[in-house]
């Protein structure tokens, strides 16, 4: 029963992590990069697709994303759903493929992605913060419950803890990675 909640938390708390992870793949730093098109969306015959599902999507440059369309009449879409997205980029095409230049980025731009990426961080320590705080519960009840002694529950308490310790640590460093990669000039 202790090590199935355990078990369980590490799996949410990783999961965290995990979800991290793509949030800050999507946030610019001044290089291409084609995760920076995972959450557009572009029309296609009425209905909404993922960008990586209607065009090949490479980066022959580290300031270039360049997006060839499998059917070329999507270009107008394509483009559309850039410009309303929160990027702040504008794509060009030659009717066969969209450009996507990435521009360097600001002083100030760099500092507002940087307080971007804290705030995605905090978000993630508060979800591990979540996920020991029902793993405590459940603990906590298994004790209530006669299911296990007060030791085992002061063992469980303190793994859990050193767990999401581990996890919120894991944390920061993605969060001083993704800062030192965006400040970066």
């Amino acid at each position: 029963m202790i090590r199935d909640t355990i078990d369980s938390a590490k799996k949410r708390m990783e999961k965290c992590i995990e979800d991290m992870q793509v949030n800050l793949a999507s946030i610019r730093t001044g290089r291409a990069s084609i995760a920076l098109l995972d959450h557009i969306q572009a029309s296609y015959y009425g209905t909404a697709t993922p960008l990586n599902q209607m065009a090949s999507l490479s980066t022959p440059d580290p300031q270039m994303i360049v997006i060839q369309p499998w059917d070329p009449s999507t270009i107008p879409a394509i483009e559309k759903a850039i410009l309303a997205s929160d990027l702040g980029l504008t794509p060009t095409n030659d009717g066969k493929v969209v450009r996507l230049p990435i521009p360097p980025l600001t002083e100030e731009r760099r500092k507002q992605l940087a307080k971007g990426v804290g705030h995605v961080a905090e978000q993630h320590r508060v979800a591990i913060r979540q996920v020991r705080h029902d793993a405590n519960d459940e603990i906590k009840k298994l004790c209530k419950d006669k299911k296990i002694s007060e030791d085992e529950e002061k063992d469980s308490l303190k793994k859990i803890q050193d767990l999401t310790n581990d996890h919120i640590a894991r944390v920061d460093v993605l969060l001083k990675k993704k800062e030192a990669e965006i400040l970066e000039i």
